[in-house]
């Protein structure tokens, strides 16, 4: 077609190409039905009423290899009634034969060695049986098993495009299955996390009010008879006002965790610089304490962001690096740089830093660093800062070596106004 031509321009007819070839059209139809997003049973039922109507045949049924149990069921069928024949081994009648030796089959009922199964489907009025099974990626996945009530002839072009119209319905099965499969555990995750933040949100607030009694209980317990106790009971004294308090911090870090998770944004205009000015006030006497210089850009955005949840980020981020930054930390800067579609902050410390391996479970719920040993803490801020900037449509990530700080950056999208709450 090419010899003298540099190229040829033909424009799909699907009349022209249905006189052309019938057996390509059928193809090209069926290819069509069984990209379709049908449930499974309803695809195997308009492909066999295809392929009946394209060879002038009766029934069909199609059956797939349920392979933990070594048969095959039924998956589909058109123009017959099934009793009887829901299931099939792979050591009886026309289907298991063609699944058990991969091969076509095309025989009388009256010729089936199973006499019983002979009569059954002699009873139904058949008197032809088509076998094909159903290959795909070398493995037989099923068979697709049709029928005819008269005599027929098949040439061996009828046998080239029955398996072709087989190998393509068990493509399209073994992708429904998946499909079915992938749903299902959608829904079982789904489940289970419905299930999960219940209990986290039940916990939380069923818990928050005994943790905030026995907090203040022990306060005013240590206030006013620590002192009337022998050393041993002080001890127990202040264990116990600790380990209030600690309770106290991780119902109130949990619930944050939820509502950084769940509950919607509220977006407005931010002003970061006052926001940041705000921060340094908030650790003023910190930074005092332990000489611990404070370096912010001269000019920061005014962005699209939930201003109370961005705040919690930096705030996070700098509780952090005053935490965890050692003796060495003597500077904590703030950070912003305009990357087109993002804003992308950063909280920088000169203080210990952390190895590669330390920094890859940071985000985590519950997840404490090395040096977090004497340090109070829940392990909870940062797993709430990462959730806060996916929540922006952002991310958040560290870059850190020991001995030479650590550096925690976030970004957040400028199209968040136009994100839903």
């Amino acid at each position: 077609m090419l010899s003298d031509k540099k190229y040829v321009t033909i424009e799909l007819s699907k009349s022209r190409l249905k006189e052309r070839k019938q057996e390509l059209a059928s193809l090209v139809e069926l290819s069509n039905l069984l990209s379709e997003p049908f449930e499974l049973d309803v695809l195997l039922e308009k492909a066999l009423s295809l392929v009946l109507d394209e060879f002038g045949l009766d029934a069909g049924r199609v059956y797939l290899m349920d392979f933990s149990e070594g048969l095959l069921v039924m998956a589909g069928h058109v123009g017959m009634d099934i009793a009887g024949l829901e299931e099939v081994h792979l050591d009886e009648g026309f289907s298991g034969k063609s699944a058990r030796t991969r091969s076509f089959i095309a025989q009388h009922v009256s010729e089936l060695a199973d006499k019983e199964r002979a009569a059954l489907l002699a009873a139904k009025g058949l008197e032809i049986i088509i076998c094909v099974p159903l290959i795909v990626m070398d493995r037989v996945s099923g068979v697709l098993n049709l029928a005819a009530k008269k005599n027929i002839g098949l040439t061996e072009e009828d046998v080239d495009l029955m398996m072709i119209m087989a190998h393509q319905i068990g493509v399209a099965c073994g992708h429904a299955r998946a499909y079915q499969a992938l749903q299902e555990t959608i829904r079982e995750i789904e489940e289970k996390n419905e299930t999960i933040k219940f209990f986290a949100y039940s916990a939380s607030h069923d818990l928050k009010s005994p943790a905030v009694g026995l907090c203040g209980l022990m306060g005013r317990l240590h206030a006013q008879y620590r002192d009337v106790l022998d050393d041993k009971g002080k001890a127990y004294c202040d264990q116990l006002l600790k380990t209030s308090r600690q309770i106290l911090m991780l119902v109130e870090q949990i619930t944050a965790y939820i509502g950084a998770r769940e509950a919607p944004l509220s977006v407005s205009m931010c002003n970061l610089k006052e926001i940041v000015h705000c921060l340094k006030e908030e650790f003023s006497r910190q930074l005092l304490e332990r000489k611990v210089t404070w370096d912010e850009p001269e000019v920061l955005p005014e962005i699209m962001a939930d201003e109370l949840r961005v705040t919690r980020i930096f705030r996070n981020l700098v509780d952090n690096a005053l935490k965890y930054g050692g003796q060495a930390l003597t500077r904590i800067r703030i950070g912003y740089e305009d990357h087109g579609e993002s804003h992308i902050f950063s909280v920088e410390d000169d203080g210990v830093g952390m190895t590669e391996d330390a920094a890859g479970g940071l985000f985590r719920p519950f997840q404490r660093q090395e040096t977090s040993k004497g340090t109070e803490g829940s392990g909870m801020g940062l797993s709430i800062a990462k959730e806060i900037a996916k929540r922006h449509d952002g991310d958040i990530w560290v870059a850190s070596e020991p001995g030479r700080g650590t550096t925690f950056y976030f970004s957040i999208a400028k199209r968040l106004k136009s994100l839903p709450s």
